[in-house]
C-alpha cells in the first residue's frame, strides 16, 4: 500500500507541474487567438478578451484554471464556437483509441513474438532476419513509413484505402505505421532480456529436472524478462492511444491528434492545454499501472522501495 501511495502521489505532483508549465508557457506566447481574425473591430476584440477572462492578471487566470481542471472542466474552444474542450475530447478520443489499440496489439504481438523466437534461435537465419526488420522499424520514422505504405499498398497496388476513417480496411495502414517503431523496441527488449534470463542457473536447473522448453519459457523465463517491456508499455500505450498527430494528419483521421495540430496553428489555447493535460493524465496513469503491475509480478521492487524509504 505504501508503494502504491508513493507512486500515486508522485503522479499527482507530476500532473500539477505539467498543468502549471503548460499554462505559463502558453501565457508567454505573444499574441492571442482573436488577433488572427482579419479586420476585427477593436471593441469586439476587447470584448472577446474580457469574455474569456484573458484580461485578468495571470495569477487570477491560473487559479481559475486550476479549479476548472480539478472539476474536469477544460473550458470552451476559442475557435470552434459552441464546442467545449471536453466535448472535443469525448467525441474524437474514441477514434484515436480504436486506432491506438489496433496498433498496440500489433506491436505487442509481433514485438514479443519475434523477440521470443529470436531469443530461442539466437544466431539463426530467423534471428538475423527479424533483427534486420527491427532495425528498419527503428530507423524509419512513422510518417515516412505511412507515406511509403500509402504509395505501395494504396496507390501503386490499391489493396487498402489511401486515407479516411470508418472501416477496418481504412485502419490497417495507419495502424501498421504506428506499430512499426514500438514493435521494433519491444522485440529488442524481449530478445535481449529473455536471452539473458535463459542463461541463469535456475533455468539450467529447471532443464535438468526435465521440464519442457515451453514450461521453462512461459512459467519461469518470460516472467522475469517481461519487466523491462512492461516499463516501456506504460508510456507507449498512452502515446499510441492518444494518437499520433502526424499519422492522423497524413491519413485524414479525425482523431485527437488532428485537433491538436489544428489548435496549435490557430492558437486555440484551451484545446492545446486540454489535450496536453489529457495526454499527460493518460501517460501518468499507464506508467503508474505499469509500475504497480511490475511490483505485483516481482515483489523485489516493493522490497527495494521499502528499504530506501524506511
Amino acid at each position: 500500500m505504501r508503494f502504491a501511495a508513493y507512486k500515486i502521489s508522485y503522479a499527482l505532483l507530476a500532473l500539477w507541474i505539467i498543468v502549471s508549465l503548460t499554462f505559463l508557457l502558453l501565457k508567454n506566447i505573444p499574441g492571442d487567438p482573436f488577433a488572427q481574425e482579419q479586420s476585427i473591430n477593436p471593441a469586439i476584440h476587447q470584448a472577446l478578451l474580457s469574455h474569456y477572462r484573458l484580461t485578468d492578471p495571470w495569477h487570477v487566470q491560473y487559479i481559475h484554471y486550476l479549479k476548472a481542471v480539478f472539476m474536469w472542466d477544460l473550458g470552451p474552444s476559442y475557435i470552434y464556437r459552441g464546442q467545449s474542450v471536453n466535448q472535443i475530447i469525448s467525441e474524437n478520443f474514441p477514434i484515436s483509441a480504436v486506432l491506438g489499440l489496433e496498433a498496440l496489439s500489433l506491436a505487442v504481438f509481433f514485438g514479443m513474438g519475434g523477440g521470443i523466437l529470436a531469443a530461442k534461435t539466437k544466431g539463426s537465419r530467423w534471428d538475423k532476419a527479424i533483427l534486420f526488420l527491427s532495425a528498419l522499424g527503428v530507423s524509419i520514422p512513422s510518417f515516412i513509413l505511412a507515406a511509403l505504405l500509402q504509395y505501395t499498398l494504396a496507390y501503386r497496388y490499391p489493396i487498402f484505402p489511401i486515407a479516411r476513417w470508418g472501416t477496418l480496411s481504412q485502419s490497417i495502414l495507419p495502424a501498421l505505421s504506428l506499430a512499426a517503431l514500438p514493435a521494433a523496441f519491444i522485440f529488442r527488449l524481449t530478445r535481449t532480456n529473455l536471452f539473458d534470463v535463459l542463461q541463469h542457473d535456475y533455468i539450467k536447473t529447471a532443464r535438468a529436472k526435465g521440464l519442457s522448453d515451453l514450461s521453462i519459457l512461459f512459467k519461469h523465463a518470460l516472467r522475469n524478462a517481461i519487466l523491462p517491456v512492461l516499463g516501456y508499455l506504460g508510456p507507449l500505450a498512452a502515446n499510441i492511444l492518444t494518437g499520433s498527430f502526424v499519422v492522423e494528419k497524413i491519413f485524414a483521421i479525425p482523431g485527437l491528434g488532428f485537433w491538436f495540430i489544428s489548435s496549435v496553428s490557430t492558437r486555440d489555447y484551451p484545446v492545446i492545454m486540454g489535450t496536453t493535460i489529457f495526454y499527460s493524465l493518460l501517460l501518468l496513469t499507464f506508467v503508474l499501472l505499469a509500475d504497480l503491475l511490475g511490483a505485483w509480478i516481482d515483489p523485489r521492487l516493493r522490497n527495494t522501495y521499502s528499504q530506501e524509504f524506511t
